[in-house]
Parts: C-alpha cells; structure tokens; sequence
C-alpha cells in the first residue's frame, strides 16, 4: 500500500494480528504501518511501539528524556 489513503480497519486488524508482524512475539515491525503506536496483542491493554516507523525511536527517546527529566528536577 503505496497510496496516502488510510488503510481500513480490517486492514489494520489483519496487519496486527498477522504473527509475522510480531517479533519474537512481542516487537511490532510492520512496514506497512505507519503508525508510531499501534495498539498491543491483547485489545484494551495499551499500546506497543511499531519498530519499522523511524519515528518511534524519537518517540521513545522523548518518553525516556521525560522520566529523566521528572526523576531528577521534580520531587
């Protein structure tokens, strides 16, 4: 799916649970996904991070900078 249109909603559900998707079961890699945070396995559990998307290596830096942040200067 080259195209800019938003894949469908069964698209997405078949993306995720497609164990081909899942690293080691537990690592979301899909190219083809370019959401940063896709929800996890277990629906209603929160979200995973999709490792494809170069994005959310700075998403997760951000996160880790902010607990620093809040560990070190707020208390």
């Amino acid at each position: 799916m080259e195209t800019k249109e938003k894949p469908s909603k069964e698209t997405l559900d078949q993306w995720h649970s497609d164990p081909s998707n899942w690293k080691f079961g537990v690592l979301y890699y899909n190219k083809k996904d370019k959401r940063i945070f896709p929800p996890k396995r277990l629906l209603g559990f929160g979200w995973t991070v999709n490792f494809s998307n170069p994005y959310s290596y700075l998403a997760l830096l951000g996160i880790i900078i902010a607990i620093i942040f809040i560990r070190k200067y707020v208390q």
